[in-house]
Order: C-alpha cells, then sequence, then structure tokens
C-alpha cells in the first residue's frame, strides 16, 4: 500500500516534514540534533516555515473551491478547518497538561509546571480553563496553533481576494506595518499579548497563498539569488552573535547592536520575515519538483509527515516533552540517539496510520 499522496508537488510535504521535525527537536533542551535545526542556521526557524507552508497548501485546497464553487463556499471550508483546528488546539492542551502534570509527580520535577506554564492552571484553575477556551491563556509549547487558527479564520472572509492578489496583498501589509508601529496584539489573560502576534504573522500566510496561486514573483534570477545568500548570511552573523555565542557581541559596532538585538519572533521582524522568503526562494530555485533525496526512502519519511500536518504536529509536542524527561534523566549519547529516533520513527507512524485510513475510506466497500 502506498501511503505518500502523489500528484503534487512534494517538495511542499517535504520541507513541511523537516520543518516539524524540528520542532520535534528545538522543543527539547539539551538535544545536541537540536543545535543542527533551521533556528541555528537561519534568522528564522521552523515556525516561520510552518506557517508558510500552511498558506502555500490552503491556496491549493481552498483556491480549488473558489474557482470551482466561488468565495462563499471557499470561506465555509476555511471555517471549517479553522474549526477542526481549534478543536485540536483544545485536544492538545488537555492531554500535553496531563502529560506534564503526570510527570512532574512521577518524577518529582515541580519546575516542568513553571517551565511549561501550567503553574497558572495549578493556581487557580477554573479560571485557566474559561481562558483556554478564548485562547486567552497559551502555555509554552501551545502558542502555534492558535496563530494557525486565528489567521486561517481571519483570512477566510478575504478568500476571494485571491482572484485580486495585489488587492490581499497590500491589506495584509497594512495590516502588518500598522501592528508593528502601533503594538497592536490579541489580548491574554497576563495582558502581554500573543507570543505569535497573528497581527503580523498573517502576512507570512498570505504570501504563501499568493505563491502558491501565482508562482516564484518574476524576479531577476542570479541577482535575487546574490540578495538572498547575502541575507542568509549576514542573519547567521546576527545569530552568532546574539544566540550562538553571545560572547562575540563585544565586536559589533555600538551603532549596529541595537538593530541587532531589536529583531523579534513575536511581531515578526522585517529580517526574520525577509531570512524565511530567502530560504524559500532559493529553496524553490535549486530544488526541482522531483528531485531524488525528496523521492527518496528517507526523504518520503519527511514527506508523509508533512502530508498528516495536524495530527504530526499535535504528535510531535507530546513526543518533544516525552523527549525532555528522558534527557533530563541521561544526557548521555546513547539516549540522545534513541529520543531523536523514536521520535521521528512515532511521527512517521503518526503520519501513516493518518494515510492508511485514507486510503482505506478511499477505497470501494466490499459487500
Amino acid at each position: 500500500m502506498r501511503l505518500v499522496r502523489g500528484g503534487r508537488d512534494l517538495r511542499v510535504d517535504f520541507f513541511r516534514g523537516i520543518a516539524l521535525f524540528c520542532i520535534f527537536l528545538d522543543h527539547i533542551p539539551h538535544d545536541t540534533l537540536a543545535r543542527f535545526t533551521v533556528r541555528n542556521l537561519a534568522l528564522n526557524d521552523a515556525t516561520e516555515i510552518f506557517i508558510l507552508l500552511a498558506g502555500y497548501a490552503a491556496a491549493l485546497v481552498y483556491g480549488r473551491k473558489l474557482d470551482r464553487a466561488g468565495p462563499v463556499h471557499a470561506a465555509a471550508d476555511m471555517w471549517k478547518r479553522t474549526w477542526t483546528l481549534y478543536i485540536a488546539h483544545i485536544f492538545l492542551f488537555v492531554v500535553f497538561g496531563a502529560e506534564v502534570i503526570a510527570a512532574s509527580h512521577w518524577f518529582d520535577r515541580p519546575d516542568y509546571i513553571g517551565n511549561i506554564g501550567f503553574d497558572h492552571l495549578r493556581q487557580t484553575p477554573l479560571a485557566a480553563l474559561v481562558q483556554v477556551v478564548p485562547m486567552l491563556y497559551q502555555p509554552s509549547f501551545l502558542n502555534v496553533l492558535p496563530l494557525y487558527v486565528v489567521i486561517m479564520g481571519g483570512v477566510a472572509p478575504f478568500v476571494g481576494l485571491l482572484r485580486r492578489p495585489w488587492v490581499l496583498l497590500g491589506l495584509s501589509f497594512a495590516l502588518y506595518a500598522a501592528a508593528r508601529q502601533f503594538g497592536w496584539n490579541l489580548p491574554t489573560y497576563g495582558g502581554h499579548g500573543w507570543f505569535f502576534n497573528p497581527l503580523t504573522w498573517q502576512l507570512l500566510f498570505v504570501l504563501g497563498m499568493l505563491f502558491s496561486r501565482y508562482g516564484r514573483p518574476a524576479l531577476p534570477l542570479i541577482a535575487t539569488d546574490i540578495v538572498a545568500v547575502v541575507l542568509l548570511v549576514v542573519g547567521f552573523l546576527i545569530l552568532l552573535t546574539t544566540w550562538l555565542e553571545p560572547s562575540l557581541a563585544r565586536h559589533v559596532p555600538p551603532l549596529i547592536d541595537p538593530l541587532i538585538r531589536g529583531i523579534d519572533k513575536s511581531g515578526l521582524h522585517p529580517y526574520r520575515l525577509a531570512s524565511i522568503l530567502a530560504l524559500a526562494w532559493l529553496a524553490s530555485r535549486y530544488v526541482p519538483a522531483g528531485a531524488a533525496f525528496i523521492e527518496s526512502r528517507i526523504g518520503s519519511i519527511f514527506v508523509l509527515i508533512g502530508q498528516h500536518g495536524l495530527n504530526t504536529y499535535c504528535a510531535s509536542i507530546l513526543l518533544s516533552f516525552a523527549g525532555r524527561v528522558a534527557l533530563g534523566i541521561d544526557k548521555g549519547w546513547m539516549m540522545q540517539v534513541i529520543v531523536n529516533l523514536a521520535g521521528l520513527g512515532a511521527l512517521w507512524g503518526v503520519a501513516a496510520i493518518g494515510a492508511w485510513y485514507k486510503v482505506k475510506d478511499a477505497k470501494p466497500a466490499v459487500a
């Protein structure tokens, strides 16, 4: 039985699968393999890849619906998907909360609850549960799906503007610029705003939709390649002095230092946006559709994970905390290998089960 769905550009699924595995790794402290994920190589991380490709995939699905049935039906289908994402978030909150609290008691590690942000749930459970419903309460690990929910639901009424791309892009960019300029954000129970501000991150989702529907922008190829490479190299140098080797910060000129340290993730700083777009440009230029490594056995693992993104994302959060607990007991190289291979295998297993059900349901029933 072939589990990977064909008839589509597998590059999207492959890179989404890579991003999901990076999300798993990045949430595990002391994981050596996590030193080589996207966040340690470029001035963006797997979240930007995930949201950009989410927009790309959304345009494939709902753009076809728009063309066949019009904007009302396309928007309705997007809201239906939004509801599915919301239910997945609530389910994940409950299961992940149980996992963290159980591990805290079993291993006598009360810091697990505080580090993840479940101390609010422990201290005021009734208020916390009420705040979970409108997504005002988002502990660590549980802030990407709410971002996805709000963006998907918020873009739905404007899906008809896919036929007028410059209008859609103009509105999206105006909201991004205004939110950054005036500090607009959605509220949380603590009053500090969402960690991933949907009012700015929506621009990345919209760009993904437009790239999906209209292809790569018509830019000078070699010149844009050079600009993209320069952006990534400079971004890595910034990363080096602010994250990887902070001791090197003393070599940064005083006039540049405030600019470097002001590159925020929550509001999708323009440099982070430029970094992910540079990566996307180079990937679209130099990774051909049907590349042999994508269709290899190893590549197919990530393709399958990427094709079942919601299921594998939820699994990655649960698995990453299990990996954190395991490496908290033993940080040796053998445990590192076990955690990483078991995590990848489990993500593949979740995706394979989802694919099996799709294949099974697509077959005609036998009388």
